[in-house]
């Protein structure tokens, strides 16, 4: 039974090694000044705030990798995360989608955040700063609703 185990670790250790080798793209797609989200939308600096503390990594093409994203497997789940993330709403190409997707998303956010989905469990494990304060969500909320009534959404 020793041996097996012996063997077990050597080879978890082994393919642990390999697995460095095979590392996410991690570079940021370039950002369009007049796609993002501040060139067609008014946006408060209290929400950017939090947009910035809360959301951005994953829904924007400015991440900021911290350092475990160098390390695999975790470097793998990240950037499905940041994938997932930007695939589903991106801040940085927000002046990209027609007004009824903006206000879908708007929507979506105010959903999602009052839900507890958003941001994920999984992110503030690590970014405890990204937790959001009741206050944080009538802001972002307000915000959303009152930019959806703009858009006549």
């Amino acid at each position: 039974m020793k041996k097996i185990l012996k063997i077990a670790a050597i080879v978890l250790v082994i393919a642990f090694i390999v697995a460095q080798f095979f590392r996410p793209n991690r570079v940021n797609p370039p950002v369009v000044e007049a796609d993002t989200l501040e060139a067609s939308t008014q946006v408060p600096d209290d929400v950017k705030a939090i947009i910035s503390r809360a959301c951005a990594d994953c829904h924007s093409s400015t991440t900021m990798y911290p350092w475990y994203s160098n390390i695999s497997p975790a470097s793998w789940f990240l950037a499905d995360h940041v994938a997932d993330g930007r695939g589903e709403m991106n801040f940085s190409e927000w002046n990209t989608y027609s007004p009824r997707k903006k206000g879908k998303k708007l929507e979506e956010i105010c959903e999602q955040i009052e839900k507890g989905e958003m941001p994920l469990r999984s992110y503030l494990w690590l970014h405890w700063d990204a937790a959001l304060s009741a206050d944080d969500v009538k802001a972002l909320c307000g915000w959303a609703t009152r930019e959806r009534e703009r858009l006549g959404s």
